[in-house]
């Protein structure tokens, strides 16, 4: 009898932070073979319901059940840098056995460290050169290794495990173009059960069904995610149309209303003043005048149902619409005078062998893409101008005030709610100056005091660029390190609108191409071995990778 195909089964899920945050509520999952895309907003809950399956996490109520092993590859990868890279594969006993019974040493230990599998190393070998990690030796150590490249190999380790489960949550965060590539492939071709979270659309164009979790629910939608937004277009346009019927319905109640008021005020004079005139015997009138006001109330409380009927058909398909605010605020400190020198780089040597040698002026207010492979050393580059890292040699001067974003989003403390977060970095604004501020990045009232831990990735990164756009000085020179990993396609245009606001010298590397077009990218900085000046023409003919 062959073993049931791999699925995952959530049944009557519940699960909430510490501080009495509700993510899921009663949820239901049914997931069977086959590349599901989970998309939904930032803070819906899809990281933490792939932390929930794969037993990170404990659901306070409810049920997980998966049939088959479960790989799971983070957000965020962190590798120990003294590991081997066949120590981080998880092969690193059964090849050191094989290498011993290839020795002359006959030990069971050795036969039973091996198994059935001694292809181990060419499997491993084979498996890194399809992810485009062939020149990375199984001797080497992680700290030698780039973060897009620690991914891979994470990646890589899942792969060999031969999981019937596979859960992915941002897996092109940190590659450079060709890694995406090599990784697309490695989705096409999975044949399990695989769920993948992911604001890369490419990665979606290859999946089987869009799973959309909004409001604590999953919808269904087949097909990849060019056919969910046709159908949800559909969906939203009739939504749209009902919203219009339900408000004129809402507006033809209220006129009824007020018509049926007016005629009853009429009938009600009418009737007061024949019982002035006393043209009835007063019991005639008395009773004339309690049925009149009995089938007064009782039209009136007609028309009132109707009314609140009305209403709440409008609320109902008004929760169908659904609301993608947007950020907007205004940063006038930030400003920097055209031609200002704001950063120079001079004969600058970086660890790691990357270089800037002559001189680097960058002026106000420039927009600035800086570009290069996985490992080029941008990331050493934006910390070593940020005075985290010592050049070896040359010097980063800057000349203005400036913060700088990393990758891991490590500006805030986890303790801290978002408000306080930010009070660290301005402490003479007043808090209600600070409140305001933080409702044009879309936390308003108890969301501000939503404690940073419990951020998802998304929120956390918005609550990191408001707390240092709104810090004290204001930021005159901004870094960016892969500003959009993490990011929901919404939350991409949240980022583009909050700096169309940001009037200062812009240093942003990313990998996202149509994201730095979007920005506004006035020069173009490639990092390969050597800093030098590039074009975007360049960068699309060459098809360089970012990351």
């Amino acid at each position: 009898m062959s073993p049931s195909p791999a699925h995952i089964t959530c049944t009557a899920l519940s699960f909430g932070w510490p501080d009495g945050t509700s993510v899921l509520d009663g949820f239901q999952l049914s997931v069977g073979p086959g590349r599901t895309g989970l998309i939904g907003r930032n803070g819906s809950g899809k990281s933490t319901l792939l932390r929930l399956i794969a037993g990170e996490l404990t659901p306070s109520e409810g049920k997980i059940k998966v049939a088959g092993d479960i790989g799971y590859l983070p957000q965020t990868v962190v590798l120990d840098t003294g590991l081997r890279v066949d120590e981080a594969l998880g092969i690193a006993s059964a090849r050191a056995a094989l290498h011993a019974i290839e020795a002359g040493d006959a030990s069971e230990e050795h036969f039973t460290a091996v198994g059935d599998d001694w292809d181990v190393e060419e499997r491993a070998r084979a498996t890194l050169d399809q992810l485009g990690l062939g020149q990375i030796g199984l001797d080497r150590t992680i700290g030698e290794m780039s973060g897009g490249e620690c991914v891979l190999l994470r990646l890589a380790s899942l792969l060999l495990a031969r999981p019937g489960v596979l859960l992915l949550d941002e897996p092109t965060n940190n590659l450079d173009l060709h890694a995406r590539r090599r990784l697309y492939t490695a989705v096409a071709s999975w044949s399990g059960v695989l769920i993948v979270v992911s604001h890369d659309r490419e990665l979606l164009e290859r999946v089987d069904q869009i799973a959309d979790l909004h409001d604590g629910e999953v919808r269904w939608y087949g097909g990849n995610y060019s056919a969910y937004e046709e159908a949800l277009a559909q969906e939203q346009e009739a939504a749209e149309r009902t919203v219009r019927a339900a408000e004129a319905d809402v507006q033809r109640q209220k006129r009824e209303l007020t018509d049926a008021q007016v005629k009853l005020a009429k009938r009600a004079r009418f009737g007061r003043k024949m019982y002035d005139s006393k043209r009835e015997p007063r019991i005639v009138m008395n009773l004339r005048k309690q049925a009149a006001q009995e089938s007064a109330g009782k039209h009136r409380t007609m028309h009132a149902e109707k009314l609140a009927e009305a209403k709440e058909r409008l609320d109902d398909a008004m929760e169908a619409v659904r609301d993608d605010d947007e950020v907007r605020i205004e940063l006038p400190h930030t400003k920097v005078h055209p031609g200002r020198s704001v950063l120079s780089l001079r004969e600058l040597r970086l660890r790691h062998g990357a270089e800037a040698l002559g001189w680097f002026e960058i002026h106000g207010p420039e927009r600035i893409a800086l570009v290069g492979r996985n490992g080029a050393g941008k990331t050493t580059l934006l910390r070593t101008v940020a005075g985290e890292l010592e050049p070896v040699s040359g010097e980063a001067l800057a000349h203005v005030p400036m913060r700088f974003l990393p990758q891991r989003l490590d500006v805030l403390d986890d303790s801290l709610s978002v408000v306080e977060n930010v009070v660290r970095l301005a402490p003479a604004a007043t808090n209600n100056l600070i409140r305001a501020r933080l409702a044009r990045f879309l936390f308003r009232g108890a969301r501000a005091d939503q404690p940073a831990g419990t951020l998802s990735g998304g929120e956390r990164f918005r609550a990191s660029l408001a707390a240092l756009l709104l810090a004290e000085p204001a930021p005159q020179l901004l870094m960016l390190d892969e500003p959009t990993n993490n990011l929901d396609m919404a939350s991409v245009r949240r980022l583009t609108a909050a700096l169309e606001s940001y009037e200062g010298a812009l240093i942003v590397a990313s990998h996202d191409l149509p994201f730095l077009e979007s920005i506004g990218i006035t020069r173009w900085l490639v990092l390969d071995g050597e800093l030098r000046d590039t074009s975007a023409e360049e960068v699309r003919e060459a098809e360089l990778p970012y990351a």
